[in-house]
């Protein structure tokens, strides 16, 4: 099938409302004031796919929404970045994700969802495998995040793409469900770059050390782990053995919402414009870091240039 597209971003697609910055008394206020109160379109699939598509590849998303008013906010969203949305499924039955993130003063997050929300109802029949295979790259956006994408829709989906000669990559959140390692492990084996953060590769793996956490994720298959391990950046683990690829310095992060998704996009991007791994790695730490100095998931990276200029930064940080 010809590759019409660089990447498609497959998985959720909703609605954020960041409130910034509340403190853990938010209950104790009768009235409590925020800098600002505004719509942002967010999920991990539609993240990406934003920030893709900004860095100047051709994008994709397959996602569900709902025929209501923040599933027409996403669209219109899509259409303003470019992003092709002929693989949204739009189900009138559901209701649009919407996420309200509370931030702290210091970037942390935590998100108010609705389990109920198109987020939980995306399953397999949402996934348009024809529209999936015009593409060089499919990035599962977060295992786990789609409830009903569990690990038999994921091996069904992988299959699919290898057979279609496509590169695989997947980030991941914590389980919702309590699901375990052994339940993803068969989806692990088709992946060739994994983005999970330390923390939830520790619950994972039930290791706690970086070595032995990144080991336990490469022995399922996966080609490369890619270990995001906060500010000090990524930890890489393949067949050529285990390196550390430093952040940018000198970052104060204003909202960490998203962070992940960045990395993951700044990544992908470099494996398409043909950088080793350890050059994605980089571009991937400079892109989260211009992430984090906004507010907002897709907010920060408006353009590849920042990202360049972010980049000519960190070079010059570790001569």
């Amino acid at each position: 099938m010809e590759k019409k597209l660089d990447v498609i971003c497959l998985g959720a697609a909703i609605v954020d409302i960041p409130l910034q910055p509340v403190s853990r008394d938010i209950f104790d206020i009768e009235s409590y004031p925020v800098d600002r109160i505004a719509m942002t379109v967010g999920g991990d699939a539609m993240n990406e796919a934003t920030i893709i598509s900004r860095l100047g590849y051709k994008t994709g998303i397959i996602s569900c929404v709902g025929n209501d008013a923040a599933g027409n906010f996403i669209l219109n969203s899509c259409t303003r970045d470019h992003i092709d949305i002929e693989g949204i499924t739009i189900d009138k039955d559901i209701d649009t994700s919407m996420n309200i993130g509370l931030v702290t003063a210091d970037g942390e997050r935590t998100f108010v969802t609705n389990r109920n929300g198109s987020l939980w109802k995306t399953s397999l029949v949402h996934v348009d495998f024809d529209k999936m295979k015009q593409a060089k790259i499919l990035s599962l956006a977060s295992i786990f995040n789609n409830p009903l994408l569990d690990g038999n829709a994921l091996v069904t989906i992988f299959k699919e793409a290898k057979e279609a000669g496509m590169i695989i990559s997947a980030d991941m959140i914590k389980p919702r469900l309590g699901e375990t390692l052994d339940d993803i492990k068969e989806a692990l084996s088709y992946v060739d770059y994994f983005f999970p953060n330390f923390d939830e590769a520790c619950l994972m793996t039930g290791e706690t050390e970086e070595d032995k956490v990144a080991d336990v994720l490469y022995n399922c298959g996966v080609k490369n782990v890619i270990m995001k391990i906060g500010k000090r950046g990524c930890y890489i683990r393949n067949a050529s053995g285990s390196m550390i690829v430093p952040a940018a310095k000198g970052i104060t992060a204003v909202d960490t919402i998203g962070a992940g998704d960045n990395f993951a996009s700044g990544f992908i991007a470099g494996l398409l414009d043909g950088k080793d791994i350890r050059e994605c790695a980089i571009y991937a730490n400079c892109t989260a870091a211009v992430s984090v100095q906004y507010v907002g998931a897709t907010t920060g990276v408006q353009h590849k240039m920042m990202v360049e200029h972010m980049l000519e930064k960190y070079r010059e940080d570790y001569k």
